[in-house]
């Protein structure tokens, strides 16, 4: 790793908590259902409505509450309350206003790090909603750039490169979802650093990880990467 320049943090679970707020608003959204169906069965509803949406609608808040809003309406058969419908959108806006809570041991890692490598933000969602995060977290004045994806593949990384002016094997991501974060960045050529989160999202699981692969290394908590770098 003596030639890595630059280094790409994911934000949501990996700077800072985020998935644990999404499932407490599912469970809170399983719960509101519960004249139509049980909690499981909702959530699985709202599994199959998300993996269709995604496409469309990209990742984020704002996308989750369309999704839910619309598997309401399928398990009730589209006799839904009215007021059911602003409860969710009532959700959609808590979520967007949860507070920035650092993972441990984030800025130690920022800190040590950003005076000897070009320090970068790569993650997905809502633009607006994770400039808020951004800006709120306290960590913009260590990142070179910030780069907000709709969607983690190996075509926006190799964009992402491009303005970095920056070869794979230069590159170093660090993140908790390997589906999004390290498999298309090992593809290209460059490295990955992987920190699962205690929660991960339905939809960045892999069955199978493949986590002695080169160029990977998995680390317990963020702080670990500086026993490497």
């Amino acid at each position: 790793m003596k030639n890595i320049t630059n280094i790409a943090f994911d934000a949501d679970d990996t700077l800072w908590i985020n998935e644990t707020y999404f499932q407490e608003t599912e469970a809170e959204f399983c719960a509101l259902l519960a004249d139509y169906m049980s909690a499981r069965e909702v959530s699985g509803e709202l599994y199959k409505t998300e993996s269709a949406n995604n496409a469309i609608y990209g990742y984020g808040v704002k996308g989750f509450a369309l999704s839910m809003i619309e598997t309401a309406l399928r398990v009730s058969q589209n006799r839904l309350e009215p007021r059911l419908i602003s409860k969710i959108i009532d959700m959609e806006k808590s979520l967007l206003q949860k507070p920035v809570v650092l993972l441990d041991g984030v800025r130690e890692v920022l800190e040590k790090l950003g005076g000897r490598y070009r320090l970068v933000v790569a993650t997905k969602g809502d633009i607006s909603s994770q400039e808020r995060k951004l800006e709120e977290s306290g960590l913009l004045g260590y990142f070179h750039h910030i780069e907000i994806m709709s969607y983690k593949g190996e075509k926006n990384y190799k964009k992402l490169l491009g303005h970095l002016d920056c070869a794979p094997e230069n590159f170093l991501m660090v993140g908790n979802s390997y589906k999004s974060d390290i498999e298309p960045v090992l593809a290209l050529g460059g490295w990955g650093a992987y920190v699962p989160f205690h929660v991960t999202w339905q939809h960045e699981k892999v069955e199978n990880e493949n986590l002695s692969r080169p160029r990977l290394i998995v680390l317990e908590k963020i702080t670990d990467i500086l026993k490497y770098l």
